[in-house]
């Protein structure tokens, strides 16, 4: 400190044992740490000694230079937690020189560590027995977050704002011990929203007298997707591409086209998804629905008999398949009838990576055979296309490309709250078992216990957290068989399972009627969940026949991830999935992906390869694939040769292909061939 004393804006006096803490500050910032020692005079308490602090040594000054630092001072504050005898003391010292002060509450933290940090009852944190100001309580929660593993930026974010929300620093801390905390845990709320929309009443509609007194017993009206898509076309064999959320009546308006054309003996119906489970579950309430009316068959994957011991009939009026079991049809060319309606469910499956590129090759093969069928027979029209999601992010560029009327229907039947909060992977089970419990034990207003899905990112731990569950819980995976698979279904619909543990199988709409949806991880397999993925999942909370609303929860491990390819860490993707917008669903072609569906377009298409590629969704580098497929020996000409016939017969991916090419002139067995595959396909 020079001798000579400037003007200071505020000077902060505090008690610490004997002597009391100076600290003077100018334009926000400190210029000054002292101590100050008093003695007892004739005329009162007086400076005694005075050390100015710099460096961490103690540098003694003349007395009065305290009292030309008190004098030059725009104001005097007197910290709170300084004892009553020394806050007295000091006043009468100051008085003794005509000078004021002011008693403020402060932040005792700071004043130990020579701060001069005044609170408010607005400001105040609140920390286990005292009170400190937010910059003490935010270096605290962030020791607290290194101590547990750290946290990405949006999340000490968000939880710095519940930290100012509430008050309170140990509310905060618990969540990190996965403490339940429902006021904190809350991230927000989607409402419950309804369009103004005229619903049409099921006695007007032109259908088949069979189906018509099917639907008239069923329902007095239909629901306004339903209704929306009746005014756009459903039942004039116009195309659609129906956008609305989770249990809103999507699969009734594919029904509705479906079932309608094929008892007027217009084809019969395709109604495809992308999932076996989902497939077994539509097969059976089809067969349940409308088995009176005509033949229900079900074709997934390759084989002809089925899981179910049935055997698949291409002769069927429905055939419920997966996307692979009707495109492996078309690839191996089997005949499937005169079909009036393909329904395409989850359409936005176009978007994924992997599965993406098929989806869109199936569409354009499937449309060449029903083009194909027409022409060879006048009696067949051709058929009607539903495509259906509740997850498209550009739904007006989808259905323009599908060439499809677009019915949105922006509607939430309940609402759904979003919780986050934070535990490592071994507590997870038990906030998980308490979140159960507590769902099951209440009822909604429409007499419903509540039943939770729980998602998680391997079998293995589907099983784990299930034998985890006080209540009867139940894993459920396609890994199990068609007879354990369906015992689940039954179970979870009489109210006998408090909850389902499994992995995507259910993302995709298998119809599990839950009023909680917990995610134990925000993995699948070795990737992160996708926004459109994550809101598929989420949207399996809250029915409006069973629930007066959904509840997610995201149990988020700070700083984790579950494999070494994944470069954010499962706190920074729970706040970019909960904060993120909608994707597009665009197909995107690189040269494996545009070389698979070329070979798979020559074997089924011959010669107009080349058109069904330009009617794709993604855009296809048509003469490279062809240059690479002669290249490779897949074709000779535009004929593909059995090496050909058998890669895209089994849906093998060009370096698929050569890996079992490679180990079969290793000598490899089959076993090890496969262990190859899976292991490369792992990233390991």
């Amino acid at each position: 400190m020079s001798k000579q004393v400037t003007r200071v804006d505020t000077l902060f006096l505090h008690q610490t044992g004997d002597d009391y803490l100076v600290v003077a500050r100018r334009d926000g910032k400190r210029v000054l740490r002292g101590k100050l020692e008093l003695k007892e005079t004739n005329a009162g308490p007086r400076p005694l000694r005075f050390l100015v602090t710099r460096k961490g040594d103690d540098s003694p000054r003349d007395p009065s230079q305290f009292v030309e630092l008190a004098r030059s001072a725009a104001r005097i504050r007197i910290s709170q937690q300084t004892p009553k005898d020394g806050r007295d003391e000091l006043k009468e010292m100051l008085d003794g020189y005509q000078l004021e002060a002011l008693t403020v509450r402060t932040c005792r933290r700071c004043a130990v560590n020579g701060r001069y940090s005044p609170i408010t009852d607005d400001t105040a944190i609140k920390a286990e027995h005292e009170h400190i100001c937010r910059d003490c309580a935010v270096q605290e929660l962030e020791g607290e977050l290194s101590f547990a593993g750290g946290l990405t930026q949006a999340a000490q974010e968000r939880l710095e704002e519940l930290l100012y929300e509430t008050g309170d620093l140990t509310r905060i801390t618990n969540l990190l011990q996965g403490e339940l905390d429902p006021d904190l845990t809350k991230f927000d709320t989607i409402s419950a929203t309804t369009e103004d929309v005229e619903l049409v009443e099921t006695e007007t509609l032109d259908l088949h007298p069979n189906l018509k007194s099917m639907l008239t017993e069923r329902f007095d009206t239909l629901l306004p997707v339903q209704s929306l898509a009746i005014d756009n076309g459903l039942l004039d064999g116009d195309d659609q591409l129906v956008v609305s959320a989770t249990a809103t009546g999507k699969t009734l308006v594919g029904e509705l086209a479906g079932i309608n054309r094929m008892l007027n003996d217009d084809g019969k119906m395709l109604f495809l998804v992308p999932l076996v489970a989902l497939a077994n579950q539509k097969h059976e309430d089809f067969k349940e629905r409308y088995g009176h009316l005509g033949k229900v068959t079900i074709r997934v994957g390759a084989s002809r008999i089925n899981d179910d011991g049935n055997r698949f009939d291409p002769n069927a009026d429905v055939i419920v398949g997966t996307y692979e079991g009707i495109d492996h049809a078309l690839r191996t060319g089997k005949d499937l009838g005169d079909i009036g309606t393909v329904v395409i469910d989850e359409v936005h499956t176009l978007k994924e990576e992997e599965r993406g590129h098929r989806l869109d090759g199936m569409i354009a093969r499937l449309k060449h055979y029903c083009e194909a069928r027409a022409k060879r027979r006048e009696s067949y029209g051709g058929a009607q296309w539903i495509y259906l999601s509740a997850t498209v992010g550009n739904p007006k560029w989808l259905a323009q490309t599908l060439r499809a009327n677009l019915v949105e229907y922006e509607d939430r039947p309940v609402p759904i709250e979003r919780h986050v909060t934070f535990a490592d992977g071994q507590e997870k089970p038990r906030i998980e078992n308490r979140l159960v419990r507590q769902a099951f034990d209440s009822k909604s207003s429409k007499g419903y216990r509540g039943q939770t899905i729980i998602f998680t990112n391997s079998r293995r731990r589907c099983h784990e957290i299930a034998r985890k569950m006080d209540y009867n819980a139940a894993a459920y995976h396609a890994g199990l068989d068609y007879g354990q698979r369906k015992r689940v279904e039954r179970q979870f619909a009489n109210q006998d399972l408090a909850a389902v543990v499994t992995t995507a199988a259910l993302a995709a709409g298998v119809d599990f009627p839950a009023s909680q949806v917990i995610f134990d991880t925000l993995a699948m397999g070795i990737e992160w969940l996708s926004v459109q993925e994550f809101s598929q999942m989420l949207g399996r909370a809250g029915r409006p026949d069973y629930h007066d609303k959904g509840v997610v929860y995201l149990l988020v491990e700070p700083d984790a991830s579950y494999h070494n390819t994944m470069e954010m860490t499962e706190d920074e993707v729970a706040f970019k999935l909960l904060k993120g917008e909608m994707e597009e669903v665009r197909t995107v072609y690189d040269q494996s992906s545009a070389v698979e569906e070329t070979l798979a377009n020559i074997v089924v298409a011959g010669k107009k390869a080349k058109a069904l590629n330009s009617r794709m969704l993604g855009e296809v580098p048509t003469t490279h694939a062809v240059g690479k497929l002669l290249e490779w020996g897949f074709i000779d000409g535009l004929d593909p040769t059995p090496l050909g016939l058998a890669v895209t017969r089994q849906f093998l991916s060009p370096r698929e292909a050569f890996a079992i090419l490679d180990g079969i002139r290793k000598g490899s067995s089959p076993y090890e061939i496969v262990a190859d595959l899976e292991l490369d396909e792992e990233g390991r």
